[in-house]
């Protein structure tokens, strides 16, 4: 049961921060692999900031295993899947680049400030 839980929690919080990217882009018509002004760049990287670490948080109740190993995989789910889109797409990678330095730490990031709130 607690292999499971884990795997939902990276899970969840991995679509707690995918989704809202998605819905980020389709919803302003953001092209993500286009040159990005700055502002563009400030309002991806503050909103990915947040839904990362929203997603780390949340992965820590499902999770329940008060580490942060759970936050450590979806961490590593995340700069994976970042460099995969990085490899495979062309254009500018600045939304690949934030998700493996910025946006990674931030969920675990997350995790850590669950559990220190709530042990």
């Amino acid at each position: 049961m607690k292999v499971f839980r884990n795997i939902l929690a990276v899970v969840i919080g991995y679509l707690v921060f995918a989704v809202s990217a998605v819905l980020l882009f389709q919803m302003s018509g953001i092209d993500p692999h286009n040159d990005p002004s700055p502002g563009i760049i400030a309002l991806t990287i503050g909103y990915g900031l947040v839904f990362s670490f929203l997603g780390g948080l949340l992965a820590q109740p499902i999770s329940g295993s008060g580490k942060l190993t759970v936050n450590y995989f979806l961490a590593g789910l995340m700069a994976a899947f970042a460099a995969f889109s990085m490899f495979k797409s062309e254009g500018n990678h600045f939304t690949q680049l934030a998700a493996i330095f910025l946006f990674s730490p931030a969920s675990v990031l997350g995790g850590s400030v669950y559990l220190k709130r709530n042990n």
